[in-house]
């Protein structure tokens, strides 16, 4: 590959890489809430969410097996409208490794409750990025692009454009699909519409600055440099207010507190922070739903 993302391993290795998919995606079905549910079809259903997800190629690039992208999806089926047809939800999650450290962090965690979709057993799932075929494959492959995106930018300024370019498009073919929701600007602030606005948009462009420096400045550091790494990330933090002032409610800042609460209070639980208070007023301001746990900063500190 071409940005830094995980170059320490393969570099020494590679007369013996062979290509592989991107992504190690571990997929769950639950359809606990469907009557009398046909469980040998939801289970072709599972395997044949999991090979399209993790055998289909999404990038040109070269990756070895230590490298895939470890993500989560769970889909929960809470209605079969017809023998072919389902509502539901999707759940997504993603990490990435930190540099010389056991330790995996999380990228994106989101669920999306606007998720209708058409699955015959025994059919094969198909997907062609420019037309819509299928709202399964067309959600699955967007989150597929976003979590390849926002990897991609943790390890690199900017490195996800190309796949968050590849989701919009996805988007803008899945318009004019009647029965289909979740694309659509009007149907909702929180959809996959505005996630993929929000991750192009200049607005947002100091935001995905801050992801960069958090990870790959700060985190991937923290095993070296432990109390520089805390100001570092604070540094990209604190510059997330700018970000918020000009969209308060975008659905991006949401799910970047989503994703990293529980981190962040953790990172500063030991060591000291010079500007502690100035932290936890930001992100109280930015988080208020988390303001009891942003409190433990200042108690640790």
């Amino acid at each position: 590959m071409i940005i830094f993302k995980r170059f320490f391993f393969f570099t020494f290795f590679w007369s013996v890489l062979i290509l592989s998919q991107e992504i190690n995606c571990r997929v769950s079905l639950n359809y606990s809430s469907v009557p009398s549910a046909n469980r040998e079809m939801f289970n072709s259903m599972r395997q044949s969410i999991n090979e399209f997800l993790n055998t289909t190629k999404w990038t040109n690039d070269v990756f070895s097996n230590e490298e895939r992208i470890d993500c989560t999806i769970l889909i929960r089926i809470n209605q079969q409208i017809s023998t072919d047809e389902f509502s539901g939800t999707i759940s997504v999650q993603s990490s990435r490794p930190i540099f010389k450290s056991t330790y995996n962090s999380p990228v994106i965690n989101l669920v999306d409750d606007q998720f209708r979709f058409k699955y015959v057993e025994f059919e094969p799932l198909e997907f062609n990025e420019n037309t819509h075929l299928s709202n399964l494959t067309s959600v699955l492959a967007y989150y597929v692009y976003v979590i390849i995106g926002l990897d991609y930018d943790s390890f690199s300024l900017n490195g996800g454009d190309k796949y968050f370019l590849k989701a919009q498009k996805i988007v803008n073919n899945a318009q004019n699909d009647n029965n289909a929701s979740g694309w659509k600007s009007f149907e909702g602030s929180k959809n996959r519409y505005w996630l993929v606005e929000n991750l192009l948009n200049p607005d947002f462009e100091n935001m995905r600055s801050s992801f960069f420096s958090y990870h790959r400045e700060g985190m991937d550091n923290f095993t070296e440099k432990p109390d520089l790494v805390r100001e570092t990330i604070a540094d990209a933090l604190i510059k997330l207010l700018d970000v918020y002032n000009q969209r308060p409610k975008s659905y991006l800042i949401q799910l970047f507190f989503d994703s990293k609460t529980d981190e962040i209070v953790n990172i500063f639980s030991q060591g000291t922070l010079m500007q502690a208070n100035q932290l936890v007023n930001v992100l109280t301001r930015i988080s208020p739903k988390n303001s009891d746990k942003w409190q433990k900063i200042l108690t640790n500190n």
